[in-house]
C-alpha cells in the first residue's frame, strides 16, 4: 500500500538570512513578555500522546493545542496582537519591544492615537486574530476573505466588530485587493505575508508566533524533539518557528518538515524546483485545509524555511482528515485534541507515515523511527464546526 504523499528535501543556500535574528530566543523572550501583559493570557497545553507514540512506533509524540488561545480557537491572535501593539507603540514614539498592554490601552494612548483602522485578507484565523487585537486596543478593523470561505468563520470575525466580507477571488488576489483598499482609504495593511517593499509588518506578525514555540519548549522540560512538523500557507508561522528552533537548539536542532495540501503546495514546489525563484499556485485552491490555501510564498518566510527546514511535504486532504480523527478519538490514556483541518495536518502526516506499511521509504527519508521524538502544532480547533463534524463523525468531505 502506498500513499499520495510527496516529500522533497529543502536545500539550504548556506547563507544566514539577515532576518534570522528577528526570530531567535531573544526575540521570543520580548514577544512573550508582551503577551503575558494581555488580560487572559495563559500558555496553551502541550499534550503528550504517549499511547499514540507507542502505537506509531515513536519514542514521543507531542501536540501543542492552540484551540485554547485567548478563547479564539486558534493561534493567530499572537501575531495580530504583536503587530498592532508595535504599530501603536511606534506612533506613540515608544519602543515597540518595551510597551505593554497597560500602556497601549490607556486612555492617554487612545486619545493621542485617535482612530486607526487595520485591514487584512485572511482564510479565517488570521483575520479573526487581527479583529480581536484591534478590538482589544480600541481600534477598527476591516477583513476580506477569499471565495469559498466558511460562513461560520466570517461571522466569528464580524462578531468582534470588524467590517468583514467574502470576495469572489482566491486568497492571493484577496490580499492584493486588501492592499489596494489600504492605500485608497489610508488604512494600515496588516498582512501575514511579505513581498518586496512590504516586510516590516509581516515580520512583526511572524514574531508573535514565537510565543507558541517558546511555550512548547518550556513545557518539554528539557526534552529535545528530534522532529518538528510545521504546516504552511504562505509559510509565515513555519519560517518563524524553524528559525526559532535553529537558534534555540543549535547543533541539536530538530529535523523540520513543512506540511501543505496538494492544492496549495507553493513551498513544496519552490523547494522541489530549487532554482532560486518562488513558485506560486494559481487559480482556485480547493482543500479542506482552508487555512493553508495560499498560493504565493511569503518572501521572508521562504528565506528562513530554506535555511532552517529540511523537508517539504505535499499531501492529500485524506491525510489531514486522518489527523483530525486520530487526535479527536484518542487511544485510552491519551487526551483528546479537537483539531481543525489545517491544525491536524502535521499530526495526520506523522500518523499516516508511521501507520502505513507503504510509507517505509518516506520514514527512512525523514529519519522517523523508534527513537524519534515528534512535536506537532495543532494551530486551530474546530473553527468550522459543521465541517469538523462531517469529517470526524461521518467520514465525509466537502464537495468542491
Amino acid at each position: 500500500m502506498t500513499t499520495d504523499i510527496r516529500i522533497t528535501p529543502i536545500r539550504a543556500s548556506g547563507r544566514i538570512p539577515e532576518e534570522a535574528s528577528l526570530f531567535g530566543t531573544a526575540a521570543a523572550r520580548i514577544v512573550r513578555r508582551f503577551h503575558r501583559s494581555i488580560p487572559g493570557y495563559a500558555p496553551t497545553p502541550l499534550h503528550a500522546l504517549d499511547h499514540l507514540a507507542g502505537h506509531c512506533g515513536l519514542a514521543r509524540f507531542w501536540v501543542k493545542d492552540e484551540s485554547f488561545r485567548f478563547g479564539l480557537n486558534a493561534f493567530k491572535s499572537l501575531g495580530g496582537t504583536r503587530c498592532i501593539a508595535a504599530v501603536m507603540a511606534e506612533r506613540l514614539g515608544l519602543d515597540p519591544d518595551e510597551a505593554d498592554y497597560a500602556v497601549l490601552s490607556s486612555s492617554e494612548s487612545r486619545e493621542r492615537l485617535g482612530d486607526l483602522t487595520f485591514i487584512t485578507a485572511t482564510d479565517g484565523n488570521h483575520g479573526r486574530g487581527v479583529a480581536w487585537a484591534a478590538k482589544l486596543f480600541g481600534m477598527k478593523s476591516v477583513v476580506y476573505m477569499p471565495a469559498g470561505s466558511a460562513a461560520e468563520r466570517l461571522e466569528n470575525i464580524r462578531r468582534l466588530g470588524a467590517s468583514a466580507d467574502i470576495t469572489g477571488v482566491n486568497y492571493d488576489d484577496t490580499v492584493r485587493f486588501a492592499a489596494s483598499e489600504a492605500e485608497r482609504c489610508g488604512y494600515i495593511l496588516t498582512q501575514d505575508t511579505a513581498w518586496p517593499g512590504y516586510e516590516r509588518i509581516p515580520s512583526l506578525i511572524m514574531q508573535g508566533y514565537l510565543t507558541m514555540a517558546d511555550e512548547a519548549v518550556e513545557s518539554l522540560d528539557g526534552e529535545v524533539p528530534t522532529h518538528v512538523f510545521l504546516q504552511a500557507g504562505v509559510g509565515s508561522m513555519a519560517g518563524a518557528l524553524a528559525a526559532y528552533f535553529a537558534d534555540r537548539f543549535g547543533d541539536e536542532r530538530p529535523i523540520v518538515t513543512i506540511v501543505e495540501p496538494h492544492a496549495a503546495d507553493c513551498i513544496y514546489r519552490t523547494a522541489e524546483a530549487d532554482d532560486g525563484r518562488l513558485h506560486a499556485v494559481t487559480g482556485a485552491m480547493k482543500s479542506i485545509m482552508a487555512g493553508l490555501c495560499c498560493g504565493e510564498p511569503c518572501t521572508t518566510a521562504w528565506k528562513l524555511i530554506r535555511e532552517y527546514a529540511d523537508f517539504s511535504a505535499s499531501m492529500p486532504d485524506s491525510t489531514a482528515a486522518k489527523g483530525m480523527r486520530v487526535l479527536g478519538n484518542p487511544l485510552p490514556g491519551d487526551p483528546a485534541v479537537t483539531s481543525g483541518e489545517s491544525g491536524a495536518s502535521g499530526a495526520g502526516l506523522v500518523a499516516e507515515l508511521m501507520m502505513n506499511p507503504g510509507s517505509e521509504a518516506q520514514r527512512r527519508q525523514l529519519g522517523l523511527g523508534a527513537d524519534s521524538r515528534v512535536l506537532c502544532f495543532s494551530t486551530e480547533g474546530a473553527t468550522d464546526r459543521a465541517n469538523y463534524r462531517s469529517i470526524v463523525w461521518d467520514g465525509l468531505f466537502p464537495s468542491f
